[in-house]
């Protein structure tokens, strides 16, 4: 059973803008063929009780809660606006920087 063919392999190649000359054709549809066929003898197989995977591991990202934490802030940043005043440039509150790019 052949999935797919030579115009559907010549559209293909157009729209990922390759030139194959006629063995690179004959032997990329071969291929391709071939890996359809298996996708095929995939679908055969029983998977009912199978859990999907998700990433191959079972780890767990384990963040910090997010607390608000008024002593350490305190001694970080007393008032933000002197931070603004203590910047070269500001506008309208916020602080200039250069272009990066």
């Amino acid at each position: 059973m052949s999935i797919i063919d030579k115009k559907s392999l010549q559209h293909l190649a157009k729209l990922s803008r390759l030139e194959l000359t006629a063995a690179e054709s004959s032997k990329l549809l071969q291929d391709l063929q071939e890996i359809l066929n298996y996708f095929e003898e995939l679908k055969k197989v029983n998977t009912e009780k199978v859990e999907p995977m998700t990433g191959g591991h079972r780890l767990v990202n384990i963040f910090r809660e997010d607390v608000l934490d008024l002593d350490r802030r305190s001694q970080t940043i007393s008032d933000p606006g002197r931070i603004i005043e203590a910047f070269p440039e500001s506008e309208r509150g916020f602080n200039k920087v250069s272009r990066v790019l």
